[in-house]
């Protein structure tokens, strides 16, 4: 059973048992996922002059289900697919980051159609853990995503000057980088100067800390052919965007302050040079007026094209 991608809001389906056919594919045919990924249609390819929007999906893997004020807006894995339906519906949509579980549901759906795919790599540094920053690559590795035909990989890479495990996850970044390049895969970096505070992890989003983290992050690797940098939209992004030339994509983060305000914002970064487009999540899936669909019609006109769109 397959349900056919969602187009609008109203078409939510309220039923519970929506997706236990899920739950039932797991159970008696679990080959049904590799299945789905072999026999799905792939993205076209990227192109330079098309900047690419893809929707975010791995916060949950991390114990991260806060959005605002809700500390557990992502927990009901029904409504979170109902809202991934609803934005992969969108055609300007063309790519989807997931972690395992919830790649393995779209693919099931048959969400992930001429979409780009990239898997979540690590999620062991959990949201509040003690030692978050040795954050181990427990997600998706570059031979299963290799094997899924995905895109390529993601990986948070938070940089503790104070905290000995941050080295751990250099290292372990570095090693990621090089098994996806022997695959041709992308490996998608999260770089963040991060520090702890009151038992809390901070990233620091100015200027020069987000320009730091790159200078750390596109370093790793034997090789920066296959990297790109998923960065933060701060002040001064002109000087952000100065400071690498890998492709990078702007993320969205839990957002601060209207949502006219964060879509101004990602606006004037997407006109820089070498910003290849959004990979965005909670702000989008939980926009503050409910709108899932409007929120991702009013991002994706913000990207700018300058070669005709491939028919998929």
């Amino acid at each position: 059973m397959t349900l056919t991608p969602i187009a609008s809001n109203n078409a939510v389906d309220d039923d519970p048992r929506r997706y236990e056919h899920l739950s039932t594919i797991r159970l008696e045919d679990p080959e049904a996922i590799a299945r789905a990924a072999t026999s799905r249609r792939r993205h076209p390819g990227l192109k330079s002059g098309r900047q690419n929007f893809i929707v975010a999906a791995d916060h949950p893997a991390r114990g991260a289900l806060a959005v605002g004020n809700d500390p557990v807006a992502m927990a009901d894995r029904r409504q979170l697919l109902d809202r991934l339906q609803i934005a992969l519906a969108n055609p300007a949509v063309n790519g989807v980051l997931a972690s395992p579980d919830i790649m393995d549901d779209l693919l099931l759906l048959g969400a992930l159609d001429g979409k780009l795919v990239f898997g979540s790599m690590n999620r062991g540094g959990l949201a509040g853990l003690v030692n978050e920053f040795d954050d181990r690559f427990t997600g998706h590795t570059a031979a299963a995503l290799e094997a899924l035909g995905a895109d390529g990989g993601k990986m948070l890479t938070r940089i503790c000057l104070g905290d000995p495990d941050t080295v751990v996850t250099l290292e372990a970044t570095a090693k990621a980088i090089d098994s996806l390049a022997e695959r041709k895969l992308i490996a998608m970096v999260e770089p963040f100067l991060s520090v702890r505070e009151n038992g809390r992890v901070r990233n620091d989003l100015s200027t020069n800390a987000v320009i730091k983290s790159i200078a750390i992050a596109e370093g790793l690797g034997s090789t920066s052919a296959y990297t790109w940098m998923k960065l933060p939209v701060v002040a001064d992004m002109e000087r952000v965007m100065a400071a690498t030339t890998m492709p990078t994509v702007l993320l969205g983060g839990d957002p601060e302050g209207t949502q006219d305000e964060v879509f101004s914002s990602w606006q004037a970064a997407l006109a820089l040079p070498g910003v290849q487009g959004l990979t965005v999540g909670r702000t989008l899936l939980y926009p503050q007026d409910g709108d899932v669909a409007g929120a991702v019609a009013t991002a994706a006109s913000l990207l700018h094209h300058t070669t005709e769109i491939p028919e998929n």
